[in-house]
């Protein structure tokens, strides 16, 4: 069974509480549910890790990595914008990544508009909300 981790970093454990009107409602573990349930139905194995501390994310990539994760699913919060650190750990990886934004950072204040970590990454997924998650999950069961 193919294994994906889906890394979450800084302030995503506050979904649900941290500008409803820009992120929804919906909390974290409502996220989790969701991705577990279409994980399910392809058939895939999926871990969650979410930390506000980037070298938390760092060491938690490099673990999964020795383990045997088969991919990553990422939403590095605001270190995708600034973090060549997360970059350079997800290309150490050699997995197949895929990053996901809940809102579109294209549409966003210009500070977010780049990420720093998707270069590191096979795609990117901007906009689309919870069901972002779904789509980078159907993708990597194709990998």
């Amino acid at each position: 069974m193919k294994k994906i981790a889906i890394l979450h970093g800084p302030n995503l454990n506050r979904l649900g509480k941290r500008e409803p009107e820009i992120y929804g409602t919906a909390t974290l573990r409502d996220l989790e549910k969701l991705i577990r349930a279409e994980a399910r139905r392809l058939g895939l194995a999926v871990t969650f890790f979410q930390s506000n501390h980037e070298g938390a994310l760092i060491d938690e990539l490099h673990r999964l990595a020795d383990r045997g994760v088969d991919g990553f699913i990422v939403n590095f919060g605001a270190y995708s914008h600034t973090s060549i650190a997360l970059r350079d750990a997800l290309a150490s990886t050699s997995r197949p990544a895929i990053e996901v934004h809940i809102t579109d950072i294209k549409q966003r204040e210009p500070f977010r508009r780049h990420s720093m970590t998707a270069g590191a990454c096979v795609a990117m997924i901007s906009g689309r909300g919870f069901p972002g998650y779904l789509l980078a999950l159907r993708r990597l069961a194709k990998v």
